[in-house]
């Protein structure tokens, strides 16, 4: 399929990260860009504010008649939509071109030098990360952020079309469609079982997404990680290794052990281990890429974070709010560390909606041992997401699995009374589901009252 010879983009799910940055990219295009959504939200009001034609009801009389044109118009959907959802079964059975997110990504990147991010935690910040690195060393870059980049207020960052930079997807087999000549994985552990079965299956697709390199490409994998490749890690004997690292001010500064030699003096100003190891891996790439190592450094420390990737909404001597999008009991983990790394000795009130009844059941040990670490937990109802309820998978069963007596099933309306209630001195909300909705309303009321 050419890009070239469509005009008008539609998209079903408009407001779905990754859909959002590809509708930018086009309107930035020159294309005519229209969507459909389940419901408003920041994102789709940002798309509306580009000029985007955005509805919300699953109705093809609200399409713009210009989009029924089967010759230069293209669909785009994302694995999130039903196959009963009645616009999509329309251009499917009308001879419209029809293709998924990830097959879209792979058409445009195709053309391009393009370095992608797989792993199943840790993509968005370290895309994020990577992108706006090359951005700093003028590279013309076009960047796809599976997140909302604090130092550009957008999912998308363009500077230029002949390199790319995206998050490589492994929910669907999605990165299966990209061809990079640079890739990283940061981590495989299990997730998405609902779609594999078994980690078994998830490692292979992780090995398969390795062979779909370029030839004369570069594989990157966290040091420990069963594939091969160039590593990096902390304070190890990895080709890229963060060594001398100390926190200053709250921030992480540390040298870099290279294949060429050491790097000294960086600074990175993103609390947690976890995230400390996504900037070393996106320096490699960008050092592997043909970066300046003086503007990395520079990019590095001007780097500000991803929305909901340990926000700080609040931030005093009295009182700390940070909202986070963790959704996995190793993230959960990661989150605790960066907190309590950070904050030693506060007490903690963490606020967890579990995304997906699907992941809620696979993982339901681990998510009750890695919540029972903070000193307080309030857990909200499953946020079902693409799902169907599964019996017996419900909050109340994980808060039964939590080893702490200090825990709490909560309805949301309940939220803002019950963390007037804890004297903990910093409150996180944690969850991959529509829980970023209440920060807002959080950061308002506690504001104010600190």
């Amino acid at each position: 399929m050419k890009l070239d010879s469509v005009h008008n983009i539609y998209f079903i799910g408009i407001g779905g990260i990754g859909m959002s940055a590809l509708a930018r990219y086009f309107v930035a295009n020159g294309k005519v860009v229209a969507g459909y959504d389940r419901t408003p939200t920041e994102i789709t009001k940002s798309l509306q504010n580009l000029g985007i034609s955005i509805h919300f009801d699953d109705d093809i009389e609200h399409i713009n008649s210009a989009f029924f044109n089967t010759e230069n118009t293209l669909i785009v959907y994302t694995p999130a939509i039903p196959n009963s959802h009645s616009e999509l079964s329309y251009f499917k059975t009308h001879n419209f071109k029809v293709l998924k997110r990830s097959t879209v990504l792979g058409e445009i990147t195709k053309q391009t030098t393009c370095l992608a991010v797989a792993g199943t935690h840790g993509k968005t910040t370290t895309t994020s990360i990577l992108g706006h690195l090359l951005n700093e060393c003028d590279v013309p870059v076009t960047a796809f952020l599976g997140g909302i980049s604090e130092n550009y207020n957008s999912n998308l960052i363009i500077n230029g079309t002949e390199v790319t930079v995206v998050e490589a997807d492994e929910f669907d087999r999605s990165f299966l469609t990209l061809s990079p000549d640079l890739a990283c994985i940061t981590s495989m552990d299990a997730d998405h079982l609902d779609i594999y079965g078994d980690a078994s299956e998830l490692t292979k697709s992780f090995k398969d997404f390795s062979e779909c390199i370029k030839p004369n490409g570069k594989l990157f994998v966290r040091n420990g990680l069963p594939l091969e490749g160039i590593t990096y890690g902390i304070e190890d004997d990895s080709a890229y290794s963060a060594k001398n690292v100390k926190i200053e001010n709250g921030s992480y500064v540390f040298d870099v052990k290279t294949p060429i030699g050491l790097f000294k003096d960086f600074k990175f100003n993103l609390p947690g281990r976890h995230n400390l190891s996504n900037a070393i891996i996106a320096l490699a790439m960008a050092v592997e890429f043909g970066c300046p190592n003086n503007q990395i450094a520079k990019g590095l420390a001007s780097y500000k974070g991803v929305k909901r990737r340990f926000t700080y909404h609040i931030k005093t001597d009295e009182f700390v709010f940070i909202d986070d999008y963790a959704h996995h009991p190793e993230e959960i983990k990661a989150v605790y560390q960066a907190v309590t790394e950070m904050y030693p000795n506060k007490k903690v009130l963490a606020i967890f909606q579990p995304h997906l009844y699907s992941r809620t059941r696979d993982f339901i040990d681990d998510f009750a041992d890695s919540l029972s670490k903070f000193d307080e937990i309030l857990l909200l109802d499953i946020y079902p997401a693409r799902e169907f309820p599964i019996h017996g998978v419900t909050s109340e069963w994980l808060l039964n699995k939590i080893k702490n007596s200090n825990k709490k099933l909560i309805q949301k309306s309940e939220l803002i009374n019950e963390i007037k209630k804890s004297d903990a001195h910093v409150v996180l909300t944690i969850g991959a589901g529509d829980i970023g909705e209440e920060v807002k309303q959080i950061k308002e009321t506690f504001s104010v009252a600190n």
